[in-house]
């Protein structure tokens, strides 16, 4: 599925500048997921990272990650997401992250999440801001991506602002 939608994700995709350039393809192997994989179920079993899959009619159709979970007084993390093309516009994600927000604010105890996206992504923009997240400013280059330090815009939702619930108050604004 990733290799399939290079088109769709490439450009929203960040990689470490010290990495040498590799094609997409090398970028999504086998090798390489096995490794990302490792390293998702350690941070996970450490406490700091929820990664999760995304289903739509019972395939897999992308991911949810909440990343850099910190505990004590910050109680925070922030999320990332992506979805295959072929399910993009019909709620999928929203419903998604609505649901990892609802959990992340519930049994995992967090006040904070926070998206941060690139200004001219507004696909993602339109995800945010249907939950309720609220911008708080931009970070200059923040991320390396397409071979670049990218600008993004922040992002933040507290568990405070939906006490309803972020799935419910979504589904009820859907109608």
């Amino acid at each position: 599925m990733r290799i399939r939608n290079e088109a769709w994700l490439k450009r929203w995709e960040g990689r470490p500048p010290s990495l040498p350039k590799a094609s997409w393809p090398d970028r999504h192997s086998p090798a390489v997921y096995t490794a990302m994989l490792r390293n998702h179920r350690r941070e996970a079993r450490a406490g700091r990272m929820l990664p999760l899959a995304v289903f739509s009619d019972g395939r897999l159709a992308g991911q949810v990650t909440v990343n850099g979970i910190v505990r004590g007084a910050f109680d925070s993390a922030y999320v990332g997401y992506w979805v295959d093309r072929r399910v993009a516009g019909r709620g999928v994600v929203p419903t998604a992250l609505a649901m990892v927000l609802d959990h992340c604010f519930g049994p995992v105890g967090l006040h904070r999440v926070e998206a941060n996206v690139r200004p001219e992504n507004a696909a993602s923009i339109r995800v945010v801001e249907k939950l309720g997240f609220r911008e708080e400013g931009r970070h200059a280059r923040y991320l390396f991506i397409d071979d670049d330090w990218r600008d993004h815009l922040s992002y933040a939702l507290l568990r405070e602002d939906q006490p309803e619930g972020v799935l419910r108050r979504f589904l009820a604004a859907r109608g």
